[in-house]
């Protein structure tokens, strides 16, 4: 049996510039491991994952991938054919002209598929990522998240040995997360494939059977995720249930000199009155694009001081409805008010009444700090010594002191969604619209970002309503609204739809084991078909636990796989949202 590591890294370094990226990372990578990188955005695990997939040149050090070096790009094209590399971003190696069918017929045809074996292929790949009702879509028309998931189709439809993903599932809704996570477990199983792979959702680290902590270009913890739990850094406090995402944050925390955000109101004005009645309301909202129905008749309403969330699979239409509030598209039919304003015929007040964060465009990336947030001043019609002040705010709300002179683009994720929201609060809106707002920021970063939204709501009566794939972001939300096929399909606080949950489906029940895979395909087998490996255990729903817990007692004994514990776990929002979208998919087909 070859033992010889897939991924063998020694003392990499990567400059640009006078920065160093990458600074003395070493690992190795088993055959037919799932390793995974986490870290801050600007840590080096782009530069480190391109290194590794032969498509990016370094300054010191090793790097070799079955065996061969691929520090020259002669070197690399001998290991290439063997290598699946998806990059960090929605869809940059895709074509957007070219629709979902194409794409992956381009990409089959480029890695040398067979014409035979790729009409299989696609089709089980394209049903496992939900993308088998999008053939004839373009590339273009596709949301974040399933730009995801067309990208990873496009990287896996060559069968390749190793596979290195850099953050596939960041925009990416909790259901399809855990279809990406069951194809990567029984190709991992099945085909003996080795994974390296980064991710900005902690909760699946623990997916992993060894994770790398980076932070700054080095390389900061490394072991199995169990362990790394447990690993609380010097003078932290001891804490009964570890969990990875508090040793992460506190090992951050101790290596980040970033200024948690400062929050205080600025001293020159005060924020516009609150309007009466709901701060947000829509009433039959729907709207087309041609043939295509993308929102049918959504209504709900927020109040002034309420954080209020919008869920929903990739498609749902969430976006579409927080274009048409805040009056950038005007809806086929409904109607709606936003801070007191008709969103059909004010659309300019309720500009000046919001604050809004785009999914994708929200800074000008050439521009410094300041230069974004003195633009945005005079965008909201603030001058001269007004617009000084405020900005002077913006940047101490948003802990950016060290770099009003840095250029947008520069800055690692967090502070950058900072900067966005710093630029959205600039007027001092009574509501604020967040569209994926943490969507590939870091749990500290992430923690930081929402001291300001609490405080915005809790101290200042800010309504906020922000769409959300982090379903601990949902656990934090006032009340939630669940979308489907471009229509409400719950409108509940968490509390309630993890009640709801509970009794229609019963008691979550999570099994440990040593062999988590094989654990969860003999539940299967066994008739528990809506088993799924989370972590290192499974997971399913009961209506009769303690039966099942005796049943799956003997199932384990009798085909001598070792059972470590089962234990009872309360529903959280992730349970919630995967069951509630799963069944609605179903009676939808």
């Amino acid at each position: 049996m070859n033992t010889a590591p897939v991924v063998r890294v020694d003392a990499l370094l990567k400059r640009y510039r006078r920065r160093e990226a990458v600074r003395g990372v070493s690992l190795q990578v088993a055959r037919g491991e799932l390793y995974g990188v986490i870290g801050p955005d600007g840590a080096g695990k782009s530069s480190l994952f391109k290194a590794v997939a032969g498509v990016l040149a370094f300054e010191g050090g090793r790097v070799q991938v079955f065996g061969r070096p691929v520090g020259s790009e002669r070197e690399a094209e001998q290991v290439q054919p063997r290598i699946g590399f998806m990059p960090q971003g929605l869809g940059q190696h895709l074509y957007p002209e070219l629709s979902v069918d194409e794409n992956v017929d381009f990409f089959a045809d480029l890695r040398g598929v067979r014409a035979e074996t790729r009409v299989a292929r696609k089709s089980r790949l394209l049903a496992m990522t939900r993308l088998d009702a999008f053939r004839t879509r373009p590339m273009k028309a596709l949301s974040g998240g399933m730009k995801q998931k067309l990208g990873l189709v496009c990287t896996l439809i060559h069968e390749p040995e190793l596979i290195v993903l850099d953050e596939p599932t960041t925009g990416v809704d909790p259901l399809s997360r855990r279809d990406f996570w069951r194809l990567l477990g029984e190709l991992v199983r099945e085909r003996g494939m080795t994974a390296l792979v980064s991710t900005a959702y902690l909760d699946e680290a623990s997916r992993f059977d060894r994770v790398a902590l980076m932070h700054d270009g080095r390389l900061i913890l490394e072991g199995d995720p169990d362990t790394l739990a447990k690993a609380r850094p010097s003078g932290s406090a001891p804490s009964a249930t570890p969990e990875l995402e508090d040793v992460v944050v506190e090992s951050l925390r101790a290596l980040e000199h970033e200024p948690a955000p400062a929050l205080r109101l600025p001293d020159d004005a005060p924020a516009a009155p609150p309007a009466p009645g709901h701060a947000i309301e829509a009433v039959g909202l729907g709207r087309d694009f041609g043939d295509f129905r993308a929102v049918s008749d959504v209504s709900f309403r927020a109040a002034a001081g309420e954080i209020f969330g919008l869920l929903g699979a990739n498609g749902a239409g969430k976006t579409t409805v927080i274009k048409m509030l805040t009056g950038i598209l005007p809806p086929t039919r409904g109607s709606g008010h936003v801070a007191g304003a008709d969103m059909r015929r004010a659309s300019r007040e309720i500009r000046q009444r919001i604050g809004y964060m785009s999914q994708s465009f929200s800074l000008y990336g050439d521009l410094g700090v300041r230069d974004n947030v003195m633009l945005y001043a005079g965008i909201y019609g603030l001058s001269g010594l007004a617009a000084r002040r405020r900005a002077d705010w913006v940047i101490e709300l948003a802990g950016l002191q060290a770099h009003r002179e840095d250029s947008a683009d520069s800055l690692p994720m967090g502070l950058r969604q900072r900067l966005a929201l710093g630029c959205a609060l600039m007027h001092r809106p009574r509501v604020l619209f967040l569209d994926e707002p943490t969507s590939g920021v870091d749990p500290l970063a992430r923690r930081h970002f929402w001291s300001i939204l609490t405080w915005l709501a809790r101290e200042h009566g800010v309504a906020i309503l922000l769409s959300t794939h982090h379903m601990a972001e949902a656990e934090l939300c006032d009340h939630l609204v669940l979308m489907f096929d471009g229509r409400v399909a719950a409108d509940a606080s968490p509390q309630q739809m993890k009640r709801e949950l509970q009794q229609q489906a019963g008691q979550l029940l999570e099994v440990h084991c040593a062999v988590p895979a094989a654990g969860v395909l003999a539940l299967r087998e066994a008739g528990y078909r809506d088993a799924v490996l989370h972590g290192h255990a499974a997971r399913l729903m009961t209506r009769d636990p303690a039966t099942d817990e005796r049943r799956i007692a003997e199932l384990f004994a009798a085909q001598g796989l070792a059972l470590l514990s089962l234990q009872r776990r309360p529903v959280d929002m992730e349970e919630v949202f995967v069951q509630r979208v799963a069944a609605l998919q179903g009676a939808a087909r």
